[in-house]
């Protein structure tokens, strides 16, 4: 049954949405890497096996509450579900595989890097929020960062494929935007729900998206050996299970105790997390612009806290209510 947990104050919980927030970027990292482990499959197939596997996840999960939660819900929220699952799952998936693939992790890293940035500035106007004119330092030093990352990678977007790379990865910043809007303000109008509920319904929604791409995917007529769908499965599952189930519900945890201006800081972590991942793969030490990339990214963060601090702004969402623990 559910149980209405005693809620975290003070520092407390922005320390600890904090946390949640470094672990929903170190899973979601992942993402950038699973495009270069099954590159012979196409942006369609990996969206359509990823999503596939969260939507039978997510319904197993989710089975024992749903009669409960079916009847709380109402249109408005089903359409919200189907808006965000598109916007922050289905398309977004897309578009940043083909980044991957067209240009490279580093490129594709970087657009999204911006997010921060994009989010930050919406999520100023929010009442209550943290004023423009004090988060302009975080802005500009999360801007640098992003800049710095992928300074060559703009560079050598000279060919027809890589510039089509680094559109996509601009539609995936604008898809990613809307979603992490649109999730924090959702999560804010519905304290009955739970944070990993919420998470789990998104699954849901997103799985049965993610049915619709596989007639797309067969007119591909795709043609692999049984070794490479084997490892398809692998990539498809664990990135399904760890970013986006687990990924997912830290970031939901820490939408409920942060405002929606920190909450966009904290999506650089996905970008320094999803560059460590390249970097390894790549089995290279990372350059000193992109040393200076991570130390931009880092001192953002830290000054957007201290920008919270300074004017005294609740360390959660100005509408949130309690989280509340399901058991």
């Amino acid at each position: 049954m559910s149980t209405t947990t005693a809620a975290p104050s003070g520092a407390y919980r922005t320390y600890l949405g904090l946390a949640f927030g470094v672990g929903a970027g170190a899973l979601w990292g992942l993402v950038f890497l699973a495009p270069e482990l099954v590159r012979s499959f196409s942006p369609l197939e990996l969206a359509a096996g990823r999503y596939l596997a969260y939507g039978v996840v997510s319904a197993l999960l989710i089975l024992p509450r749903w009669r409960t939660l079916h009847a709380v819900l109402t249109r408005r929220d089903w359409l919200s579900l189907f808006w965000l699952s598109l916007a922050g799952n289905t398309l977004y998936y897309i578009l940043v595989a083909s980044a991957v693939q067209l240009g490279s992790v580093a490129m594709a890293s970087l657009v999204v890097g911006f997010l921060p940035v994009t989010v930050t500035l919406i999520g100023s106007r929010d009442r209550g929020a943290v004023p423009l004119r004090a988060l302009f330092p975080s802005v500009l030093l999360c801007a640098a960062g992003a800049l710095s990352i992928g300074w060559q990678a703009i560079g050598a977007t000279t060919a027809g494929t890589e510039l089509l790379g680094l559109i996509c990865a601009f539609g995936a910043l604008a898809s990613w935007t809307a979603y992490a809007v649109g999730n924090s303000r959702c999560l804010a109008r519905l304290p009955h729900l739970s944070a990993h509920d919420w998470s789990l319904l998104t699954g849901v929604v997103t799985g049965a998206q993610a049915l619709l791409l596989v007639p797309l995917v067969a007119l591909i007529q795709p043609q692999h050996a049984p070794a490479e769908w084997l490892q398809f499965a692998g990539v498809s599952i664990g990135v399904a299970i760890l970013a986006s189930i687990c990924g997912n519900a830290l970031w939901n945890w820490m939408s409920r105790l942060l405002p929606l201006t920190l909450v966009g800081q904290m999506i650089v972590f996905e970008t320094v997390f999803a560059l460590l991942y390249g970097f390894l793969w790549e089995q290279r030490w990372p350059q000193p612009l992109e040393l200076l990339a991570c130390a931009f990214v880092l001192a953002g963060v830290i000054s957007c806290l201290r920008a919270h601090r300074g004017h005294g702004v609740p360390a959660t969402h100005p509408d949130a209510a309690d989280e509340r623990a399901t058991g």
